[in-house]
């Protein structure tokens, strides 16, 4: 054959592939945008599709991560989403614009539960020894209902007080209470409760608020006050920070008695581990006069010091049923000087019965 036609053959291939190679190169920025565009546009099928493809073209293209992890989470597939994100924060823990997704996707997931209505039963004790005996215990039932602007629910509480020598007592009353966290703004949202009791052991009134701002980055502040009437009037100020990374969720929260003979303060730490957008573990410690429980008992008052700790665990037993369960243990000081160990406990379950 001759060498001129040959050298004109390969030529010709040779321009004939360059064509098709380059329809296979893709420009990670350009294609990023046109994504973006598309899932902006609402067609998220298509947007996550070709996310799925950038990333595994660029694994090491953390915004396209990102983003797919965000399309994933619109398409309210939280769970892979959450993954997708979690992968990055791997090889890249402080990367901002992860750990912010990956607190927005937690919020959205608690936002758009699948259940709508529940029934919930529990139980608590708090107990000491010194310098007499006692055991407070109160069961619990009611239930909830997310509306359209926020969560609520509505209960019973039965409190049951034990107390040995040298004032025997065993009395029981009740409480009716009612929660609400109603979403202000895509950042704004707030904690409001009220209780009733017309018994001598539970306050007659108790009514807090607190209201949460979220900031970039994962982060986000709180305020709030909560007010107490037994005998006489009580309050509580607070004020927390609080920080997502990763599976792991932060806050840091001061509170400020108002006592006749000046204010009383206290710290408290808490640390969250997530296993899923449902199940954790969660460490509480803490240290101060003020308590960081709002007041169930009238006693609890007088408190004048105490170091805490508290473990708690929440598990996803099925699809409709959770259960919460903890413990604690205050090193409290009741007098001037005078340390007891003081004893807590409880259990909680909710159960969906219906689904959206």
């Amino acid at each position: 054959m001759n060498r001129y036609l040959v050298f004109n053959i390969l030529v010709t291939i040779l321009l004939n592939t360059i064509p098709i190679l380059s329809q296979n190169v893709i420009n990670p920025e350009s294609e990023y945008l046109r994504i973006k565009i598309i899932a902006f546009d609402g067609d998220y099928a298509t947007a996550a599709a070709a996310a799925r493809k950038l990333v595994n073209m660029f694994p090491s293209y953390g915004d396209a991560r990102i983003l797919l992890g965000r399309i994933l989470a619109w398409q309210k597939d939280y769970i892979n989403a959450a993954a997708v994100i979690d992968t990055l924060l791997l090889k890249d823990p402080g990367n901002e614009d992860a750990l912010s997704a990956r607190r927005d996707i937690l919020l959205w997931s608690k936002d758009n539960t699948p259940v709508s209505t529940d029934i919930r039963a529990g139980y608590s004790f708090d107990s000491f020894k010194e310098p007499y005996t006692r055991l407070w215990q109160i069961f619990k039932a009611g239930a909830g209902h997310r509306f359209k602007w926020g969560p609520a629910s509505t209960g019973l509480n039965i409190g049951n007080i034990r107390i040995g020598e040298p004032s025997p007592a065993d009395a029981t009353e009740l409480q009716i209470e009612a929660e609400a966290w109603p979403n202000i703004t895509n950042k704004n949202y707030a904690y409001l409760t009220y209780a009733y009791s017309p018994g001598s052991y539970f306050p007659r009134h108790r009514a807090g608020v607190e209201v949460w701002q979220i900031l970039p980055a994962g982060w986000a502040v709180s305020a709030g006050l909560n007010y107490y009437y037994f005998d006489r009037s009580a309050f509580i100020a607070l004020a927390s920070v609080e920080k997502y990374i990763g599976k792991y969720w932060l806050s840091l929260k001061g509170f400020v008695y108002f006592k006749d003979n000046g204010p009383r303060t206290s710290i408290y730490l808490n640390v969250r581990r997530y296993f899923n957008d449902k199940d954790y573990f969660q460490v509480t410690l803490g240290t101060g006069a003020a308590p960081d429980e709002p007041f169930n008992i009238q006693t609890d008052l007088t408190r004048l010091n105490a170091n805490t700790i508290r473990l708690a665990y929440n598990l996803s037993m099925t699809h409709k049923l959770i259960m919460r369960i903890g413990t604690g243990y205050s090193r409290e000081e009741y007098r001037e000087t005078t340390w007891r160990n003081r004893f807590e406990g409880d259990i909680n379950f909710i159960y969906a019965i219906k689904m959206k």
